[in-house]
């Protein structure tokens, strides 16, 4: 669905959207389920009664079986009341007040290191602590998503500042030409498979699997899932924790988690794939136990996208490295003694390695 204008602030998100031809007719209701479809129909009826959606031309609050018709305009209005999802470690919120920084830019091109629960782009409830938002609201202009980080993962990040270099660099990720590197953090578990090795386990999604999204792997000459393939570093290893690096050959979501814990490595913080997914639905039904806490560790899953080469911005291949975020720094400082410094040079020395 077409968008004719956006414009975002800290206290709103308000968004402007053309009826066409072939919607002419429909319930407001349906209209605006169609530019929001992740919120449920009864959700986006209460926002249309408190006048939060207004047709041009016509005086709200509507009805939301009201019809629109083709040339009229739909603005939707949403206030950042709280209603974003909150984080809660052991009964307190997670701050999200971190803001992203610039590792490159030009004028088509931002490369940022993206910082914990900051979304890639507006989706469902979170439409505010997002990094196409935070851009647009300094540029004054759209911002283009080209690739996506999971919301706990950190890291590199690539966004386009026009629909040609968006769709330019879309098609080397399309194309394979791009390489990128994951750090992350790992509690080994026994007989777990020596470093270094390469995971080939197919993936995929079962129907009616709970919780929902959740990637099943499969032996690598199964029938069963896609084609997936990461390869893994080690760069060090203390007290039963380790540090590695994931080089991913195929994009599957949740790939290098999946990978990671079937080979003995579940990543700190990962509540879907630590061995017990009903972490995950305490801590989603804000309903954790202090034995879930203790077992995570920390608020997210300890996985930061440290490293992307790519041929931008000429055709020579040039990568870029984002150091890594303050909390996974003060973790290594303060459980094992490491300072994050030590730690991001023996990460230069294998990216350097492995990417070129």
């Amino acid at each position: 669905m077409s968008e004719i204008e956006k414009s975002f602030s800290t206290e709103k998100y308000v968004v402007t959207h053309p009826v066409q031809l072939e919607q002419d007719g429909i319930r407001l209701d349906q209209f605006v389920q169609k530019c929001m479809p992740t919120l449920s129909r009864q959700f986006l009826k209460k926002k249309i009664e408190k006048g939060d959606v207004v047709i041009s031309g016509r005086k709200p609050p509507h009805k939301p079986s009201v019809k629109v018709h083709h040339g009229e305009k739909v603005t939707i209005t949403t206030h950042n009341d709280g209603m974003i999802e909150e984080e809660f470690w052991y009964g307190e919120v997670v701050p999200k007040t971190e803001k992203p920084t610039i590792i490159f830019e030009d004028q088509e091109l931002l490369v940022i290191n993206k910082p914990p629960y900051m979304i890639t782009h507006p989706a469902g409830k979170n439409l505010f602590y997002c990094a196409t938002v935070f851009f647009e609201t300094i540029y004054k202009k759209t911002i283009h998503s080209i690739h996506r980080l999971d919301r706990e993962t950190t890291g590199i990040l690539l966004l386009g500042k026009n629909p040609r270099v968006s769709q330019r660099v879309a098609a080397l990720f399309e194309d394979d030409k791009v390489r990128k590197c994951y750090f992350f953090i790992a509690r080994k578990q026994e007989q777990a498979t020596p470093f270094p090795f390469t995971a080939k386990e197919r993936m995929d999604r079962e129907e009616d699997a709970i919780p929902r999204g959740i990637m099943f792997h499969y032996p690598e000459d199964s029938q069963k899932g896609k084609e997936s393939e990461t390869h893994f570093e080690l760069l060090l290893e203390k007290d039963n924790y380790v540090l590695a690096l994931a080089f991913p050959l195929t994009g599957r979501q949740h790939q290098i988690r999946v990978h990671a814990s079937c080979h003995g490595y579940p990543l700190l913080g990962d509540k879907l794939y630590s061995g017990d997914p009903t972490i995950f639905m305490r801590f989603k039904d804000h309903a954790a136990t202090d034995s879930d806490h203790e077992k995570m560790e920390i608020p997210r899953q300890a996985l930061h996208a440290v490293a992307i080469k790519l041929a931008y911005p000429t055709e020579k291949m040039n990568h870029f490295i984002a150091p890594l975020p303050r909390d996974l720094s003060d973790w290594l400082d303060k459980k094992l003694g490491l300072p994050h410094e030590d730690v991001e040079k023996l990460i230069k020395v294998k990216v350097d390695q492995f990417l070129d």
